[in-house]
């Protein structure tokens, strides 16, 4: 790792419990070498309908000795997620000056909420305290991709390659995958299956069953893995050693952490969708790193991209104004 001038300082990453932006923050936070506390809120009603605006859940006792929100305040709190924005407006107001604060995604509410807010640029929030990157972050860095990929694990030992994994999500509440995309999906995965010795796949909680079922069958007997969600998460070895990519559209954490591999990302599009997407996937699809698989798939595409790492990135720019603002600070702190 990158020797961090903010190496060893504290860190609270504050988070509703959300995996997605829990993990962004940690990655963050990892990244910057910090000691890190999580802190997870669970507003009750109202103060749960509330958010982002308003106060937080009295419960949480900010600043009261028996909280787990009270002094000594962190050097960096990192927080994201709707339902943190009220503690995290409360104790940028308790620790004053002696903490930095980042926040991840859009607050939806004024850019003083924090010294630094991170959007991807597919969101549409600007400003002089915003900063934008491409893609996301994540736990799984190029420094940590090299060191897997200097290594195969054992359960790819048998394999010769060249190596297909496939990442699939699900429903959401933008995205269905109806019968007809369960049909058009495993037809374009039998024809990419027939370019590669091996497939790695892994699914979602929100992979619909029949496709999980479909995609259980296909696998039986193959070369490869298909992991069942039980011990540990192979993802970072399926990205690592992975010589494509089919991915499905419906998570913008999941595009973005197979771009991190600079190998060919071929997109699947289920039903549905939204503006926000759309925009991600055509700047991804023009900055060369993913191309939407056409159905049926004729012959196997490549190209190379340089890999997409938002994380170390975002780190580098929290940094730098860092330093700026305790530099300001301390210039204009009473003598």
């Amino acid at each position: 790792m990158t020797t961090r001038r903010l190496s060893g300082k504290t860190c609270w990453v504050v988070s509703d419990g959300k995996a997605g932006v829990e993990t962004q923050c940690l990655a963050i936070a990892e990244e910057l070498d910090l000691r890190v506390s999580v802190k997870r809120v669970a507003p009750r009603r109202p103060w749960r309908w509330l958010a982002p605006y308003g106060s937080p859940d009295p419960r949480v006792a900010i600043g009261h000795a028996n909280s787990e929100f009270a002094p000594p305040w962190p050097d960096v709190i990192v927080s994201g997620g709707r339902m943190t924005v009220p503690v995290v407006r409360a104790l940028r107001r308790a620790a004053g000056r002696s903490t930095y604060v980042v926040f991840l995604q859009d607050p939806r509410v004024r850019n003083d909420v924090a010294d630094l807010i991170w959007v991807p640029e597919h969101d549409r929030r600007r400003g002089p305290d915003v900063f934008t990157t491409l893609t996301t972050p994540h736990r799984l860095t190029l420094e940590a991709l090299a060191r897997r990929r200097a290594q195969l694990p054992e359960f790819m030992a048998g394999d010769t390659g060249p190596r297909l994994t496939v990442l699939v999500g699900g429903n959401s509440r933008s995205h269905t995958f109806t019968d007809a995309d369960v049909t058009r999906f495993m037809a374009a995965l039998e024809s990419l299956a027939t370019h590669f010795a091996a497939l790695y796949v892994t699914a979602s909680r929100r992979t619909p069953p029949a496709l999980a079922q479909q995609i259980s069958q296909f696998m039986h007997g193959r070369n490869g893995m298909l992991w069942d969600g039980t011990g540990a998460n192979p993802l970072h070895d399926f990205l690592a050693h992975a010589d494509h990519l089919f991915v499905t559209s419906d998570s913008a954490n999941m595009v973005c952490e197979a771009c991190i591999t600079g190998k060919p990302v071929h997109l699947f599009h289920p039903s549905g969708g939204s503006a926000k997407f759309d925009r991600l996937h055509s700047a991804l699809e023009e900055f060369g790193a993913v191309r939407t698989l056409p159905t049926p798939v004729d012959g196997l595409e490549h190209w190379h991209y340089t890999p997409l790492s938002a994380t170390e990135v975002i780190a580098d720019e929290i940094e730098r104004r860092w330093e700026r603002v305790v530099t300001a600070r301390a210039h204009s702190a009473p003598r």
